[in-house]
């Protein structure tokens, strides 16, 4: 008995891991500038740098993304549907046919709100 519970919890978290791996629909929410560090510029100057940072919704899961080097700056659109896979702690994606690649820095459950759709007021 306890030998078939083992090879069904094997069972179901080899699917739980590959579940990851499968692309995924999602949305691009909003984007925002946050600081990714700072650059020295002389003896005692340093200069913020900034990256941005993406919210990407899925259907149950809201990822927190940024892009991993400052030279990539270029800013995609916000509502855009993308095709996206996760592998580890980074996140692959196509935005107008140009892949991404971007580390997720946190991932949060979809707000209730943002499941239900609106209803119109009489």
């Amino acid at each position: 008995m306890k030998i078939h519970l083992l090879i069904a919890a094997v069972l179901l978290l080899g699917t739980i891991a590959t579940a990851k791996d499968m692309p995924m629909q999602g949305t691009i929410v909003s984007e925002n500038s946050v600081s990714c560090g700072s650059q020295a510029q002389g003896k005692k100057k340093t200069t913020d740098l900034m990256c941005q940072e993406y919210v990407i919704r899925t259907e149950s899961t809201e990822y927190h993304v940024r892009q991993e080097k400052e030279a990539h700056k270029e800013l995609l659109p916000v509502n855009a549907p993308i095709e996206l896979t996760l592998k580890k702690d980074k996140m692959k994606f196509k935005v107008d046919g140009k892949e991404y690649e971007m580390l997720v820095v946190s991932e949060s459950a979809v707000p209730a709100s943002a499941n239900t759709p609106a209803t119109p007021k009489p």
